[in-house]
């Protein structure tokens, strides 16, 4: 049982108070909508403190025990399903270079929640601590937060030939006929110390995305600007929302039109979208009630403050003693950042690919006591591991027959701008 109070406060002030309060335990979890309400967003802001119980695991039998952690507690929980799960659902294995060394699957009862819409604040307590609200306001409404950024140069797990060599050999798997399309992904890393809150913070206020994410397990730290919905459950109805087609911007209004108007008839980038829609459909089908699977907006193009994306949105609906994990269980990991076949995808990725998944391409998100969740897509975001000093972001694309090799490395190049520039202190 928890205790709420609401309370009114000033919601451009509690947007950096929150986490930044919120940092000091061991368990956080921070999202932040940045007010894109059109992605049907259930708060502006939700921070997440302060594990009462939690699940920690491996890959194995993974779902099977979140599926019995959810049913025993039935409470909100929040928390991570890593790209490596896919290992509990196929005959797959994850043994390429991890440098990161992240759980497979985390999640926590928080003892304090704080949802934000507008300038309203909304407390759940457990009972357990519902006589420290007051104090903690006070604490909360007097963090000054100094931000800490040191430069880190960050270097490619593999180098352009090396990427390229690699593109290629997925494209013959293409032309054999193994698969239709598979992302690819590659890393970027550095040794070194980091602040994670003050590098939130950074890459969240020069991206602005719909789901970004601060997360933090002990010394394992997640900083997201994710711009992706993996899947949302609101009563019988399930969103899920995959982008496929990246474009990049430009400053000025008219080049910046005939971009997104290039990108929209994009036959490449349709097709890529329209290929992962269709897995989708095939992912929902699973567990949907018959005839309910919608394709509601079909390559919608969505502007972002570093990109122009191409955006399905397809639904359905659920019987209503479907057990929420086995919605994840049937469509994990996403396909926009897998492939199709999925199975055939995420087994030539694993060949092809230097570094070990991990959370990116994975998800973050919560469950609520109503059997409903809400998850993003860990993409445009940066890892960390203070015990180890390690840092580390992914970016990736699509491959396809059509696919250039030298373009689809500019576009990794594109995505991985934002994170390169707020760790190397680049204006």
């Amino acid at each position: 049982m928890r205790t709420s109070r609401r309370i009114e406060v000033d919601a451009e002030k509690i947007r950096w108070q929150l986490p930044a309060w919120g940092n000091r335990f061991r368990e956080c979890v921070w999202l932040d909508s940045n007010d894109h309400h059109q992605h049907y967003s259930s708060f502006d802001a939700i921070l997440a403190v302060d594990a009462f119980t939690s699940i920690v695991t491996d890959t194995q039998g993974a779902f099977d025990r979140l599926q019995e952690y959810y049913t025993q507690t039935r409470d909100w929980l929040f928390g991570y399903l890593s790209y490596d799960l896919k290992n509990d659902l196929e005959d797959l294995k994850s043994e390429n270079h991890d440098g990161l060394g992240f759980h497979d699957l985390f999640f926590f009862q928080p003892r304090k929640l704080f949802c934000l819409r507008g300038n309203e604040l909304e407390l759940s307590y457990l009972k357990s601590c519902d006589d420290e609200m007051d104090d903690d306001l006070i604490e909360i409404f007097g963090i000054k937060h100094v931000p800490k950024l040191e430069k880190v140069t960050v270097k490619p797990r593999l180098e352009s030939a090396d990427y390229l060599e690699r593109v290629s050999a997925m494209k013959q798997h293409i032309l054999r006929g193994d698969i239709y399309e598979a992302n690819f992904c590659m890393e970027y890393f550095a040794d070194a110390a980091i602040d994670p809150l003050s590098v939130y913070q950074k890459l969240n206020s020069i991206s602005t995305p719909p789901f970004a994410c601060y997360l933090k397990n002990y010394k394992h730290y997640l900083m997201s600007a994710s711009p992706e919905r993996y899947l949302r459950k609101q009563g019988d109805k399930i969103i899920s929302q995959p982008i496929k087609g990246t474009a990049r911007r430009s400053p000025d209004p008219e080049t910046d039109r005939s971009i997104m108007n290039e990108l929209s008839s994009s036959q490449k980038e349709r097709a890529e979208n329209i290929m992962i829609t269709d897995l989708v459909r095939n992912d929902l089908s699973r567990t949907a009630t018959k005839g309910s699977v919608l394709v509601e907006e079909l390559c919608g193009v969505y502007t972002f403050r570093q990109v122009h994306h191409l955006i399905s949105t397809i639904v359905s609906g659920v019987p209503a003693e479907t057990n929420p994990v086995d919605v994840l269980r049937t469509t994990f990991p996403m396909g926009s950042m897998t492939g199709a076949p999925k199975i055939s995808a995420l087994s030539i990725i694993e060949k092809l690919e230097a570094t070990k998944r991990g959370l990116y391409s994975g998800a973050v998100g919560y469950f609520t006591p109503d059997s409903d969740f809400d998850f993003n897509v860990v993409i445009r975001s940066i890892l960390y591991n203070a015990d180890k000093n390690y840092v580390s972001f992914s970016v990736g694309s699509a491959i396809t027959a059509a696919s250039d090799a030298e373009k689809e490395y500019d576009e990794c190049l594109l995505k991985a701008r934002a994170m390169r520039n707020v760790l190397e202190c680049n204006d």
